[in-house]
C-alpha cells in the first residue's frame, strides 16, 4: 500500500442500536476512514473460504446486491443509501454496484470517481483468501481517501460475527448493544431488517434462502409471495407489524455474536451499550476514541457528542 495503515477496527452490532450514528461520528475524525456497511454488503459471500484473484474479487464488489435491488424495485430502499441523484447509475438503481450504495457514497460527494480509482487497482490484487482481499481493500480505500486507519461498521454484523472474528484476528473489536425491545421496534420499521427477518424465517422453516432458491426446490405456499420476484412493499410492511418477529431476530443475532466472542475471543475488545452512549456521550466517545487510538480523542469526543440525542427526547415537542 502507498502509506502504512496504523489501525484496523470492526464494530459488531445487531443494527438499529446507534451504530450508524457512531460511524457518522467516527467519520468526523480527520485520520480515520469510517467504512459503513461494507461487510454486510458482501455477505453471505464474505463468509466463504474461497481463494480469488483480484479480478474475481472486484467483479463481486462491482456487482449489484440482490437484496438491495429488490428493495429498489419495490420502492423501499433503506434511508442509509446515499448514492447521488446525479450519479452514473441513478437511472438504473437495481444495477447499482454494492459498494456504491452506501460504503463509497458515505465518503465522498463523487462516489463514481472513487469507484473508478478502485476499479483500476483492486483487480491487481493477488490471488488470496476473501478475508485478505477485504483487508487489502479497506487499506486501499483508507489510502485513497487520505486516512491512516479504518473502522468498519455494518448494521446486523452480529450475524456474521463468527466470520469476522476468525477472518480478522488482528482487528480491534467494538461490540455495540442496545436493549432488545427498542432494537426490535426500530427493526420492524426498517426495510432492510424486515428483509433480513424474512430470510431468517425462510431458512428456519424450509432451509432455503429466498434469494438462492434453485430449480426444483419447493417453498411453502404461504411464503411464495415473499420470494424476491413477487415481493411487494405492502407485503414487506405487513411483516413489520409483528414485533415478536424482531425480538426473535434480536435473540438470534445476539446469540451469534455472543457465541463467536466466546469461541474466538479477540485480543482487543471494547463493549459499548447504546444506553450508556446516550447517558454520557462525551465519556463514552472519549473512551472509544482512546481505544481506537485517536490522537485527539477528548477533543473529537467533545466536538461530536452533541449529535448523540436520545430518541425519546428527540420526539418531544418543542416548548412553547
Amino acid at each position: 500500500m502507498d502509506t502504512p495503515i496504523t489501525g484496523r477496527s470492526i464494530i459488531i452490532s445487531n443494527g438499529r442500536c446507534g451504530s450508524t450514528l457512531l460511524s457518522d461520528l467516527i467519520h468526523e475524525q480527520r485520520d480515520t476512514l469510517s467504512a459503513q456497511e461494507f461487510f454486510m454488503s458482501v455477505a453471505p459471500w464474505a463468509r466463504s473460504a474461497e481463494v480469488l484473484t483480484g479480478a474475481e474479487y472486484w467483479a463481486v464488489l462491482a456487482s449489484p446486491k440482490a437484496e438491495l435491488s429488490t428493495l429498489f424495485r419495490i420502492g423501499l430502499p433503506p434511508k442509509e443509501v446515499r448514492y447521488p441523484e446525479t450519479g452514473r447509475w441513478a437511472g438504473r438503481l437495481t444495477e447499482l454496484p454494492r459498494i456504491l450504495a452506501i460504503t463509497l457514497s458515505k465518503l465522498t460527494a463523487d462516489p463514481d470517481a472513487l469507484f473508478d480509482q478502485l476499479a483500476e487497482r483492486v483487480p491487481e490484487f493477488g490471488t488470496q483468501t476473501v478475508a485478505r482481499h477485504h483487508s487489502d481493500f479497506l487499506d486501499l480505500l483508507a489510502t485513497l481517501t487520505g486516512k491512516k486507519r479504518w473502522v468498519e461498521r455494518s448494521g446486523g454484523s452480529s450475524h456474521v460475527a463468527p466470520y469476522l472474528l476468525k477472518g480478522f484476528p488482528d482487528c480491534k473489536i467494538v461490540y455495540l448493544t442496545r436493549n432488545w425491545e427498542d432494537t426490535a421496534r426500530s427493526m420492524s420499521r426498517h426495510s432492510s431488517f424486515q428483509l433480513i427477518q424474512l430470510r431468517v424465517e425462510f431458512l428456519g422453516r424450509c432451509g432455503l434462502d429466498p434469494f438462492r432458491v434453485g430449480p426444483g426446490q419447493e417453498v411453502p405456499a404461504d411464503l411464495e409471495r415473499f420470494l424476491p420476484d413477487r415481493l411487494t412493499a405492502e407485503a414487506l410492511r405487513e411483516r413489520g407489524q409483528e414485533i415478536r418477529r424482531y425480538l426473535a431476530l434480536c435473540a438470534f443475532m445476539s446469540s451469534q455474536a455472543d457465541q463467536a466472542l466466546a469461541d474466538v475471543p479477540p485480543e482487543h475488545l471494547l463493549r459499548m451499550r447504546y444506553e450508556d452512549l446516550v447517558a454520557d456521550p462525551v465519556g463514552e466517545l472519549t473512551q472509544l476514541g482512546h481505544y481506537l487510538e485517536f490522537e485527539d480523542a477528548p477533543e473529537w469526543a467533545g466536538r461530536v457528542a452533541g449529535r448523540v440525542v436520545a430518541p425519546a427526547r428527540r420526539a418531544q415537542p418543542a416548548a412553547v
